[in-house]
């Protein structure tokens, strides 16, 4: 069972964008040293508490840090963009990291309206025109349609494309496409089982894939006991509780049974969240991706979440790739 990383850049509190980005750039390297197959960044744009927006650039950096392990994108916001901008973008990291970069794609704008206007775009109109955009950005990198233009760097570029979604509109979009399929079960579990089947059903086979290809997120958190594991996951669950409440900021420090302070409606909230999560000493974590994957059959896991303590990020996909390979 390949494994990959996701990576916010996580800003911790106290600290700033440069702290995270060489902490995100430690965790590739060991990451890649350990065995994990991909490190994605996910871009978010206008958040104290994620240094990623600047997707490419930061992929372009943590490429240059490593030697063998695929980068990509976990994923790319393609509203917030144009076809051709990304074509070129992932077009030179494919130059420059070549038979390495994965484009990872995704609709949800995740943009109000002040960002909107940063961004000079319709991101309600571009989120309707995504599969014609993302028809149009693989056939700028395959010269699979005749257009009036190519990127340069782009076209011809060896990327892995997939498409990644929390819904069915995603799935059906991946099947139609002939693209792998990544769910982002780590934070939107609802339609998880409902989408991994419409997926299968209806894929066609493409020149870039002969049959469907799963990655499912969850989150992860190995320490040396259940109860340390649970004390460092503690900062993403208040990162989450804060973002579902309008008050994302920084990541936070841990704090000890932190769900019993929480009120009920805050407490179920985790608890469903923790559907697609594997937090505790390494037989536990072994045993919830198992579990996990009889679940799903996906073809990787993905491992989310974001410790105060950069180390305790590292220790813990040490701890899993063990466990895993025990």
């Amino acid at each position: 069972m390949p494994l990959s990383v996701l990576d916010l850049v996580p800003v911790r509190e106290g600290a700033d964008a440069g702290e995270a980005l060489r902490a995100s750039t430690a965790l590739a390297r060991m990451a890649e040293d350990t065995g994990y197959k991909r490190f994605w960044v996910a871009e978010h744009h206008a958040m104290d508490g994620i240094a990623g927006g600047a997707t490419s650039v930061v992929l372009a950096h943590i490429g240059n840090a490593t030697s063998s392990i695929r980068i990509g994108s976990g994923g790319i916001m393609l509203p917030n963009h144009t076809p051709f901008q990304i074509a070129e973008q992932f077009g030179t990291l494919d130059a420059l990291f070549p038979d390495r970069v994965d484009l990872g794609l995704g609709r949800a704008p995740g943009a109000d309206g002040s960002l909107q206007r940063a961004l000079r775009k319709d991101l309600r109109g571009a989120a309707e025109n995504f599969p014609q955009d993302v028809v149009e950005l693989r056939a700028l990198l395959t010269g699979d349609i005749d257009l009036p233009i190519r990127a340069t760097p782009g076209l011809g570029a060896n990327i892995e494309m997939w498409m990644l979604g929390s819904s069915l509109f995603g799935a059906q979009l991946a099947a139609q496409l002939g693209l792998p399929y990544a769910f982002a079960s780590h934070f939107a579990p609802d339609h998880l089982d409902a989408a991994l089947a419409v997926y299968r059903r209806d894929f066609r086979p493409s020149e870039a894939l002969e049959k469907p290809h799963v990655m499912a997120a969850m989150t992860v958190m190995a320490a040396e006991t259940d109860e340390e594991a649970r004390y460092l996951a503690s900062s993403q669950q208040q990162s989450f509780v804060r973002l579902r409440t309008g008050s994302p900021g920084k990541l936070p420090p841990p704090i000890r049974d932190y769900e019993e302070t929480l009120p009920d409606p805050a407490r179920r909230m985790l608890q469903h969240l923790g559907q697609a999560s594997a937090v505790g000493a390494p037989a536990t974590v072994r045993e919830r991706i198992d579990a996990f994957v009889a679940r799903t059959g996906a073809d990787e896991i993905v491992c989310a979440g974001s410790t105060f303590d950069p180390e305790a990020r590292e220790r813990s996909l040490r701890l899993t790739m063990e466990a895993l390979a025990a």
